[in-house]
């Protein structure tokens, strides 16, 4: 079964199309080549490193909230949550 998580795009570099994400304070590097127009603040869907596509901010928060009802997220002051492992 393959899992991607929405999270948060905090900083991009443009010049390598590589941008950090954030989900409930964790930081992670990822690839935005598969992604047309991301902008810092849009959410993505990512998955084994690269976003696969943005989210409405409605969305990604309604896909967090169900992923943290099975357990699979701890909910936290930040960004609404934590990744119960590793994202």
């Amino acid at each position: 079964m393959c899992l991607a998580i929405p999270a948060r795009i905090i900083e991009i570099d443009p010049a390598t199309d590589i941008a950090q994400v954030s989900l409930g304070g964790v930081r992670k590097e990822i690839s935005l080549a598969l992604v047309n127009d991301a902008q810092v603040g849009d959410y993505v869907l990512i998955h084994v490193g690269y976003a696969l596509n943005k989210l409405s901010e409605e969305e990604a928060e309604q896909t967090l909230a169900l992923i943290r009802e099975m357990g699979l997220l701890e909910a936290t002051e930040e960004e609404g949550a934590t990744p119960g492992g590793q994202a």
